[in-house]
């Protein structure tokens, strides 16, 4: 963490929640929400890059980071955590960052709260049409969850030389605070209740400005061009903007094309 910020905890429903902040209030909130797995401090490069214009702040999702842990089957509403810690610290109407399942937190937090987000930056969220699952068949394994599992058996030196192997094109930066967000990852939230987002529904209510951004579904992005297309033709306040080149981790893979398309919508609802 950089030395200046500040980390704390707050209290939501009985819960307790960690984040990181870059400033004190004085300049416009701008709340990054993490993507499975990840934690707050996996936005590093991007608070760092924002700080002087933007008050940061980087919660832990519940499971994640420092946040608190999983019960057994508990049902987790990660969407309400979110409201609930923007309510705690007294944000209104920040714009709401969000990669993966942050994004789709995001965005279903401005569905259901309209009048607590000022814009959406929505990096890949997940918006995608369940498949009908085979009739008597046993559930494939996933090979991610298996080896998240395997985390309280390894080093963050072993961590990390993973992540560089499978990412070779991450800026070292990124590697760290990835590493140490898996080793932090509560695997009870394999167990929990999953998150029921109805994308088209989300879409459709949301009724601030929203940037999605997309990238390659070949490299393994999520939001292939077809959703993106249909998200605009729900909601005129989407803009969509492709970028070419990256996967699902598009921030980490092409870093000046992602902050350059950020830095124009953020300069756009902030006037």
């Amino acid at each position: 963490m950089i030395p200046h910020w500040k980390e704390n905890d707050v209290t939501v429903d009985g819960a307790r929640f960690h984040y990181y902040r870059t400033g004190d209030g004085s300049k416009p909130a701008l709340v990054l929400a993490h993507g499975f797995s990840d934690n707050g401090l996996c936005w590093l490069p991007v608070a760092r890059d924002l700080e002087a214009e933007y008050d940061v702040i980087l919660p832990d999702a519940r499971g994640h980071g420092k946040s608190q842990r999983v019960q057994t089957g508990e049902v987790v509403d990660h969407t309400r955590d979110l409201a609930g810690i923007l309510q705690v610290l007294g944000l209104e109407r920040p714009i709401l960052g969000g990669h993966s399942m942050g994004a789709s937190v995001s965005a279903a937090l401005a569905a259901r709260w309209p009048e607590r987000v000022g814009a959406l930056i929505l990096e890949d969220p997940v918006w995608r049409d369940s498949a009908p699952e085979p009739e008597k068949k046993e559930p494939q394994p996933n090979p991610w969850f298996e080896w998240l599992q395997t985390l309280p058996n390894q080093s963050i030196e072993e961590v990390m030389a993973y992540g560089r192997a499978g990412n070779p094109t991450w800026a070292e930066i990124e590697i760290r605070p990835w590493a140490e967000s898996k080793k932090q990852f509560d695997p009870n939230i394999l167990k929990a209740a999953p998150s029921n987002w109805v994308w088209r529904e989300i879409a459709r209510a949301i009724t601030c400005p929203v940037l999605l951004i997309t990238a390659e579904v070949e490299k393994g992005a999520i939001v292939p061009a077809e959703t993106a297309r249909e998200a605009q033709e729900l909601n005129g306040r989407v803009r969509v903007v492709h970028i070419p080149g990256a996967g699902h981790n598009i921030r980490r893979e092409n870093y000046p094309a992602y902050m350059k398309v950020v830095r124009e919508f953020l300069g756009s609802v902030s006037q």
